[in-house]
């Protein structure tokens, strides 16, 4: 049994959640570089190139990348083979949140009760995801979620007639309806199987995978090329005001469902799809 300190599980949320609004996941930063290429659309262009040097500012001064840094949005992998200590694991991760987002002057977003509307003023309660698996590590990632993509998500409870056709027309209806809101290019997670609430866990699980890494089964690998393609077609562009490029990536996570249902999740990332991930 290996004991780790609460202290260095809060140290650690701090640190990811801090680089998580600063910087780029590297395979995103590189899509964005290699798009402002690929577009055709002057403007789009311009766009790309704007959303480039608002990176490379971002990381050099160390400052967050949009103004919205996001709700605090993690997920721990805890190995069975730890035991935590000096404190309660809960209140650490908030620790660290809290020390994440005044320490760095980052924007606090969340409010105590959805419809009383009172800020906490420290963008905590972090939405925690918690997962037991073999091991004596910790791994925590950290992913700060803005809500003008957010709002653009949507769960369909798809019955088992429904055809890929369908899933695929979901999706791409659900960019259209977005449009310029979410600030494309997206970033598209989509889950599917499950039930209603484990789809829209395995869409966001989906957004946080690094986009350079595709659907290791050949069936979903092709699912994820198709509704890029297909998104694509939209002539959203870049902020919306048109062009080749409307997504970055999809990537898709699929679970064991029941046989009467086929449930669909598409949650939007913004063109800074932010996470961070710290192995203890």
């Amino acid at each position: 049994m290996r004991e780790i300190n609460v202290s260095v599980i809060e140290k650690t949320v701090e640190e990811i959640f801090l680089k998580a609004n600063s910087v780029l996941p590297e395979s995103l930063e590189e899509c964005i570089n290699k798009s402002k290429d690929k577009e055709s659309l002057p403007i789009a262009k311009n766009i790309f190139c704007d959303m480039c040097k608002n990176l490379s500012v971002a990381k050099e001064l160390n400052i967050p990348i949009c103004q919205d840094t996001g709700m605090a949005v993690l997920f721990c992998e805890l190995g069975q083979d730890v035991h935590i200590t000096g404190g309660d694991f809960n209140t650490a991760v908030n620790n660290g949140v809290r020390k994440a987002y005044l320490d760095g002057k980052m924007r606090c977003s969340i409010v105590s009760d959805p419809l009383k509307r009172v800020n906490t003023t420290d963008n905590t309660p972090a939405l925690i995801h918690l997962s037991l698996v073999e091991g004596d590590k910790i791994k925590l990632t950290a992913a700060p979620k803005g809500f003008g993509s957010e709002n653009m998500s949507r769960i369909k409870m798809f019955t088992p007639s429904a055809t890929i056709d369908d899933i695929v027309s979901f999706v791409v209806e659900t960019v259209k309806v977005a449009d310029a809101n979410p600030c494309p290019p997206v970033v598209l997670g989509v889950g599917i199987g499950s039930d209603f609430e484990g789809v829209a866990l395995l869409s966001k699980k989906a957004l946080c995978r690094d986009i350079s890494l595709r659907n290791t089964d050949e069936f979903y690998k092709a699912l994820e090329e198709r509704m890029l393609t297909e998104v694509n077609k939209l002539n959203i562009g870049a902020q919306g005001f048109g062009g080749d490029i409307t997504a970055l990536a999809v990537n898709i996570e699929a679970a064991p469902t029941h046989i009467a249902g086929l449930p669909v999740a598409v949650n939007v990332g913004c063109h800074v799809t932010r996470h961070c991930e710290a192995i203890i």
